[in-house]
């Protein structure tokens, strides 16, 4: 029997009482993944990503073990949500312009000192002022640097359009801007390399791409370490008491806690594990989040339809957002419906072997945005469902 086969059976068992759709973690897979994480970052603290786990149970549970110190929000009502449930370190990753929750921070000293904000232009720093409605609570503030790698003099970009700070100087005058404003304090530095963190080097069936992807990386991952520790330096005149330095993400663990400048990493889908991240060559996780899908049709020899499943994750639409047939092995999509809203044909010779109200296991492309699609998730230890926990949907949260 395959591993994949043994953790079928495993997962059938456990869930045989329940009736799909699922979605269930693997815990012992989940916990394998937070220690391969600590390893990678070799002694650095891990700030783990919630858009990755969107369960606060879960973010819980990785959070006690060590290694893992704080969170890294993905909208401000969110943070809020969580420095109110008792997470008391939140770096939001992204510019907000929520007017109300900036007032709700700006006027409750707890929130104020647990969540840190993203700032990347003046104009952001002048809509927080403008929203305080009379709240006198210093802001937190952290700045974003451009981690795209340039080419050909800046003809070739490649990176993910973030902030438009690049050099030190841009960030060291932002960094002023903030010294000089009253109800700002600027306590961290974040680059997010998503062209190497979240890319993986060795695509199936495609040898010169993955060799092209290794070498763009390489010469990417030299830049950046340059520049951002200039950046650094340059910030640490304005703010020596500078509390972090924030990179990286799952596929580049090991890669930017090397860097001395940085004090933190950033990850979170690496506990997951969704299909995304199988192109690596510098680690192996294993599949921790599944949904199930029920059987309710046999259209002829070889085929089954599942209700639902068409779940495609965020990004540039092609194949590989879709979730993919991972158990029973061997089962494909019908290349002319795909996977759909309502129904999904799969196509195989394991279709023969299912009968209806059996389960298909699928592996959605990215972590976290599975739990927009169930409202719990079953959590799994050995062959046995021990817990039952509500994802953000589950506890009422859409946060956007």
């Amino acid at each position: 029997m395959t591993a994949r086969a043994a953790d079928r059976t495993r997962y059938e068992r456990a869930t045989a009482h329940l009736d799909a759709p699922i979605a269930v973690v693997d815990l012992d897979a989940f916990d394998a993944n937070a220690d391969d994480l600590v390893r990678r970052a070799a002694g650095k603290p891990i700030r783990v990503a919630s858009k990755s786990v969107r369960c606060r149970t879960l973010l819980e549970r990785v959070l006690a073990r060590p290694g893992f110190a704080g969170v890294m929000s993905f909208t401000l009502a969110e943070s809020l949500w969580l420095a109110r449930a008792g997470f008391d370190d939140v770096l939001l990753a992204y510019p907000s312009a929520d007017r109300s929750a900036f007032a709700e921070l700006a006027g409750d000293p707890k929130l104020a000192a647990a969540v840190t904000v993203m700032v990347d232009d003046h104009a952001q720093l002048e809509l927080i002022d403008a929203a305080r409605a009379g709240g006198q609570e210093e802001i937190r503030v952290c700045l974003e640097l451009d981690t795209s790698l340039r080419l050909l003099g800046g003809r070739v970009r490649i990176g993910a359009l973030r902030s438009p700070l690049r050099s030190p100087a841009q960030l060291a005058e932002l960094a002023r801007s903030v010294a000089r404003r009253p109800g700002f304090r600027l306590v961290g530095l974040m680059a997010y390399e998503g062209h190497i963190a979240g890319v993986g080097d060795s695509v199936a069936g495609r040898p010169l791409r993955s060799r092209a992807i290794r070498l763009m990386q390489a010469t990417a991952r030299k830049e950046l370490a340059a520049r951002r520790a200039e950046v650094v330096r340059a910030v640490r005149t304005v703010a020596p008491d500078l509390e972090f330095v924030n990179g990286g993400g799952t596929g580049s663990v090991q890669h930017t806690a090397a860097e001395p400048a940085v004090t933190e990493i950033a990850a979170g889908s690496g506990l997951y594990a969704p299909r995304l991240f199988d192109n690596y060559t510098s680690f192996a996780a294993r599949p921790a989040a599944l949904f199930a899908q029920p059987v309710v049709r046999r259209p002829g020899v070889g085929v089954v339809t599942v209700l639902g499943g068409g779940y495609p994750a965020s990004g540039a639409a092609g194949a590989d957002r879709l979730p993919v047939p991972y158990l029973p092995e061997g089962l494909r999509y019908d290349p002319q419906e795909g996977p759909g809203e309502v129904q999904t044909p799969l196509l195989g010779a394991p279709a023969d072997d299912l009968l209806i109200g059996d389960k298909v296991w699928f592996r959605h492309a990215k972590a976290g945005e599975l739990c927009e699609r169930f409202d719990e998730l079953q959590l799994i230890e050995g062959d046995r469902v021990t817990a039952t926990v509500p994802t953000y949907r589950g506890e009422g949260q859409t946060f956007l």
